[in-house]
This record gives C-alpha cells, sequence and structure tokens, in this order.
C-alpha cells in the first residue's frame, strides 16, 4: 500500500486524483495540503506543506508555481519523494528542482497521461525510420478555450522528442503567415486549436511521398492525469534521490 500527501487537494486535478484513490486498493490518502478547505475531505488538510505533520511515502503535487519551493525543501527535509505535476515553473524553480533531486527522488513529466508518454516512445521510433526516407513532421494540438499558453507544453514535448532523434538540428515554426517560401526540410510545424470544452487532442503527422501516417492522442476527461500521477507516485515509492519521469513509469 502507498500513502500519499496530496498537495493542492481542493484544485480540479486534486479532487480528481481524490477520487481515483478512493477506488484504488493500493493506495490510500492520508493527508492533503490546500490554502483553500471547507472540510469536505475525509483525511486531514493542512494550509501549507510546512505546517503538515503526517507521514506518507509520496507527495503528488498538483498546485501553483508559488507553492512549489516550499513543497521541494519540505520533501528534503522530511525525505519524502515528489511526484511534480505543477507548470509554468521558472527557470529557478527548475533549478531548485534539480538540486533538490540529488537529495530526494522527484518525476516531474511535461504530461502525466500514460498515453502520451508511451507516444513519446513511439515516437523516437517512427522518426528513426520515417525522417531519413524524406517525411516532413507536423504538430497539430488542439484544447478548449480557456487554455491561455500555445503550443500546448505537450506538443512541445513531442517536438522535442522527435528533434532528439535529429541530434536537436530541425527548427520549431510556430507561424507561417509572414512568409512567402516553400516549406525548409529541417522544420517542424505547430498549429494550435482552441475551441469548446477540448481536453486535449494532438496528432503527430508524418508526411510522405503518396502517403501519410498520423500519430493521434484523445484525451476525453483530466481523469487521465490523475491516473498517470498515481501510477506515477507508486513507482516512486521507496526510490533513491533522482530526477525520473513518466518514461521511468512505463519502462
Amino acid at each position: 500500500m502507498t500513502s500519499v500527501i496530496m498537495h493542492g487537494c481542493n484544485g480540479k486535478m486534486g479532487q480528481t486524483i481524490v477520487g481515483l484513490i478512493a477506488g484504488d486498493e493500493e493506495i490510500t490518502l492520508a493527508a492533503g495540503v490546500d490554502a483553500f478547505d471547507e472540510g469536505k475531505n475525509p483525511f486531514p488538510v493542512f494550509k501549507d506543506i510546512s505546517e503538515c505533520t503526517v507521514k506518507a511515502d509520496v507527495i503528488i503535487d498538483f498546485s501553483a508555481a508559488p507553492a512549489v519551493d516550499g513543497l521541494l525543501d519540505y520533501c528534503v527535509k522530511e525525505q519524502i519523494p515528489c511526484v511534480l505535476c505543477t507548470t509554468g515553473l521558472s527557470p529557478e524553480q527548475l533549478a531548485k528542482v534539480e538540486e533538490a533531486s540529488k537529495k530526494v527522488a522527484i518525476l516531474k513529466s511535461a504530461n502525466m497521461s500514460l498515453g502520451i508518454n508511451m507516444l513519446l516512445k513511439l515516437l523516437k521510433e517512427a522518426t528513426a525510420v520515417l525522417e531519413p526516407a524524406g517525411f516532413d513532421i507536423e504538430i497539430v494540438e488542439k484544447h478548449h478555450k480557456l487554455k491561455v499558453d500555445a503550443p500546448s507544453g505537450t506538443a512541445l514535448a513531442l517536438g522535442d522528442s522527435i528533434n532528439e532523434v535529429l541530434g536537436n538540428e530541425y527548427e520549431y515554426a510556430y507561424d507561417r503567415s509572414g512568409r512567402r517560401q516553400k516549406r525548409p526540410k529541417k522544420e517542424i510545424g505547430f498549429s494550435a486549436v482552441r475551441g469548446g470544452t477540448i481536453v486535449g487532442d494532438h496528432d503527430v503527422i508524418f508526411a510522405g511521398a503518396d502517403e501519410v501516417i498520423t500519430f493521434s492522442h484523445t484525451a476525453y476527461s483530466k481523469a487521465v492525469f490523475g491516473k498517470g500521477a498515481i501510477q506515477a507516485a507508486k513507482f516512486l515509492k521507496g526510490r533513491s534521490a533522482g530526477l525520473y519521469d513518466m518514461s521511468h513509469v512505463i519502462g
């Protein structure tokens, strides 16, 4: 049994994970941390991680960037591994994550979905075969109308996974409206769609002569990210210090 502290327990993702853990016999919630609490959770909730007196095997974090510094300090001090899911960290915070991972196990990933992380793995294999054969590479991502960043962090992670195989020699094109020229060979194009309540949809297109291969992933609810975070927590229990990501979870 893996015991967890849910950091950011009353946010949308926090509550999603609370519900998922309630139905999982291999993991349990020991406590939660959230600045805003209405006493609706069946476990103790602390307003700040520094106030937490409950011991657990792992912390799952879906909070906000300003709370991450204190979280990392707590993880190092108490020697509790952390599944770090909060995005939008500053360069200084990312450096702090690296430093903390030398003293305690930290798992950080651009996307917690098991499907997306399997896709990252498959894209490396596909790129090694298709790019030398002359296939062009494009990424199309779709999200809800409230999403403020474009392209998505996941789309960039997909591009980075491909570009790593290509020696990081490919340039990223986010907007072609201001140029009148044919498509350069060493380019990965990104297109972003925003509308409605789309949770997350990513297509990676390999376009060759007379044939097209498309890798697609669709998230129908935020639960896919919660399920991935729970699998990551089970994986991280008892791990030695180091910086991990979801590729370690899927093997």
